[in-house]
């Protein structure tokens, strides 16, 4: 802001706006140096593959497996955890083995050649045993374990 009043030889009034510069690049300064300039987060920690990898473990008794199994020519063969089961059984032996679970998690297993609507009916018959999540086996899900 200037302020002038007519003629040579009176008073002028003008800011003068150097040090006011000076001392906002100091503030500046100061604040930069004082704020860190480590960002702030939470710190994670992530689990780290195992340094000796053990055998493959077989699932623990909370895992509950069906297999389905091709059988040239016939009907499938059909497991739970390596126990032979018929089709027929198999809605009686689920419904026991879930009746008590508060964990209701079954995995469904078929060989390569066996026709998906065998798989499927293992999937409705899981269902009506009161399965909640219901997974499929995969080669690829198998060769991680």
């Amino acid at each position: 802001m200037a302020m002038s009043m007519g003629g040579a030889g009176g008073s002028m009034s003008e800011i003068n706006v150097t040090p006011m510069i000076d001392i906002l690049l100091v503030l500046l300064i100061i604040f930069m140096v004082i704020v860190p300039v480590t960002p702030k987060g939470l710190d994670a920690l992530v689990p780290q593959p195992p340094k000796n990898p053990q055998p493959q473990q077989q699932p623990n008794d909370r895992t509950i497996v069906v297999q389905v199994l091709y059988r040239p020519g016939q009907a499938p063969a059909y497991k739970i955890n390596e126990t032979d089961v018929n089709h027929s059984d198999l809605l009686a032996k689920l419904t026991d083995i879930y009746a008590n679970r508060a964990e209701r998690v079954m995995f469904v297993k078929g060989d390569d050649d066996v026709n998906f609507a065998y798989i499927a009916d293992v999937i409705d018959i899981g269902r009506a045993a009161n399965v909640d999540h219901i997974g499929l086996m995969t080669p690829k899900i198998q060769e991680g374990q």
